[in-house]
């Protein structure tokens, strides 16, 4: 693709951007109810294209995990539909009125939530960050362009041309989703250096993808490098919730980005909560790194090292820590964490509230799994991705965080005295 061709892409993204902006939440809602339906015809050439991208995948020896994200199987595209659904029976975030009031002189004074313009989506692997990306964007008013991996290349393009379609028989712009249709880093780079028309950037992928778009761009960047996720097992600890809070953290999908990579055991409970963690684990076919002190416990497990309390498997292994008290615990989160997710198992109030007060993370769960810290489970319908940052955002990026603000004023011939 050639320089020309981005320009053109991001040009007609922002003239999209501005005719969106205007649109009633209905008609925002009304496409997004016609985005599902046309996915849903043309459901057997979806799930076609994509079986033979994964088989191209096996083929080529890509890891299973990564085999997994690519996958679009029956589950996966019901996910698909229920997002586009689920962020279309959302609240409209546009048009709200933040903040208000009127000054002794009778101006009316408002802050009123809008659109940020032109979002750029950077994305590896999960074709339903295609869907997730185009619905999150229509629901908050701005137009989007898609840029996903090779390896999803035609299933990205499909879902994008069939998403389209629904979106301008609704009467949306003609450019409200665009999706850049190319292999290589080209288009990406060229992307990077649209920052008159492009007003945020949002990677989704490995760190090595999001650093070489924060580092490539002047556009502002929602990111996150890492989900180094804690769970904390308090001396007080239920042990079965505890076992099962662990294994749902790690098990449940180990190659995402909120799934359990660090677990830090109170000393006054290690004895007695490891051994049945790590049967439970050891079933699952997890294997476990510890510190010197887990090893007393369970000497027959992989020792830890430095690097793996900084590492993201995203795979089938735990790092395991024996802490002396919650302050070391959350020394540990706030020195070795990513600022993703952390969570602590305790039956103290005062505990939870120092751990939730303390870890300086984007989401802090009290006797919950870790993976609940998404856009479902905490009501967003869908995301785009989890931000680590602290502006202009923070962890699950939904349609509200898509927002920005203005100033308006409503006065009556009224002068500066």
């Amino acid at each position: 693709m050639t320089t020309n061709s981005v320009l053109k892409i991001a040009q007609q993204a922002q003239q999209a951007s501005r005719h969106l902006a205007p649109t009633s939440g209905e008609q925002r809602n009304n496409a997004l109810a016609n985005m599902a339906e046309a996915l849903l015809s043309e459901k057997q050439k979806i799930l076609d294209t994509n079986a033979q991208e994964v088989a191209n995948a096996i083929n080529n020896k890509h890891p299973a995990a990564a085999v997994k994200r690519l996958t679009i199987d029956d589950k996966v595209f019901e996910y698909i539909l229920s997002r586009l659904k689920k962020v279309a029976q959302r609240p409209d975030p546009l048009n709200r009125i933040l903040d208000g009031h009127t000054n002794p002189e009778g101006l009316q004074v408002q802050k009123k939530s809008v659109p940020i313009g032109v979002i750029g989506i950077i994305y590896e692997s999960r074709p339903n960050v295609t869907s997730d990306a185009a619905g999150v964007c229509i629901k908050s008013g701005n137009a989007v362009i898609l840029r996903g991996g090779s390896e999803a290349l035609q299933t990205n393009k499909l879902l994008a041309e069939t998403m389209i379609k629904g979106a301008v028989d609704a009467g949306l712009p003609q450019h409200t989703i665009q999706i850049i249709p190319t292999l290589g880093h080209q288009a990406v780079n060229e992307l990077l250096q649209m920052d008159e028309y492009v007003d945020v950037l949002i990677p989704r992928g490995g760190k090595g993808l999001i650093k070489r778009i924060a580092e490539g761009t002047r556009i502002p960047v929602i990111k996150h490098y890492d989900g180094i996720c804690h769970l904390y097992i308090a001396e007080d600890a239920i042990p079965e919730q505890a076992v099962q809070l662990t294994v749902n953290s790690k098990c449940q999908s180990v190659q995402v980005c909120n799934a359990l990579e660090t677990l830090l055991v109170d000393e006054h409970c290690a004895v007695q909560i490891l051994p049945l963690i790590n049967q439970a684990l050891t079933e699952k076919g997890i294997e476990l790194r510890g510190c010197s002190e887990t090893m007393k416990i369970l000497p027959d497990i992989t020792p830890a090292n430095e690097e793996d309390w900084v590492t993201e498997y995203l795979a089938p292994i735990l790092s395991v820590k024996i802490v002396s008290g919650i302050d070391q615990a959350i020394e540990h989160i706030n020195y070795y964490g990513s600022g993703h997710t952390d969570s602590i198992v305790t039956q103290s109030l005062a505990l939870a509230q120092q751990f939730e007060q303390q870890v300086d993370s984007a989401s802090v769960l009290i006797n919950a799994s870790t993976r609940l810290s998404g856009g479902g489970d905490y009501g967003l319908g869908s995301v785009v991705g989890i931000s680590t940052d602290k502006l202009h955002a923070r962890g699950p990026v939904g349609p509200d965080e898509l927002t920005s603000y203005k100033w308006v004023a409503y006065g009556n011939g009224h002068l500066r005295t």
